[in-house]
């Protein structure tokens, strides 16, 4: 049996269900399963005054330009 990695996602309910399968020749093996979570933003549940609260304090932050670049030149096609 080789190392496999499987990604799967927790339920809203906080239970992970898998389901790996492996073959009838891996039948009756142990095997160790080890969960960690995936490196990377992980979602935070907010309360609707948490988001209030973010947007107050992320409002006007950008401290760049905004500008539009150039778009070039419209394809000019056959009428119908």
């Amino acid at each position: 049996m080789t190392r496999m990695i499987v990604k799967s996602k927790v339920g809203a309910d906080g239970v992970l269900h898998l389901d790996v399968p492996l073959g009838t020749a891996d039948a009756n093996r142990d095997v160790q399963i080890t969960i960690e979570p995936v490196a990377g933003r992980a979602f935070i549940a907010m309360t609707e005054q948490e988001w209030h609260e973010f947007i107050d304090r992320t409002a006007g932050t950008w401290q760049g330009e905004f500008e539009r670049p150039e778009q070039g030149e419209l394809e000019a096609r056959d009428g119908l």
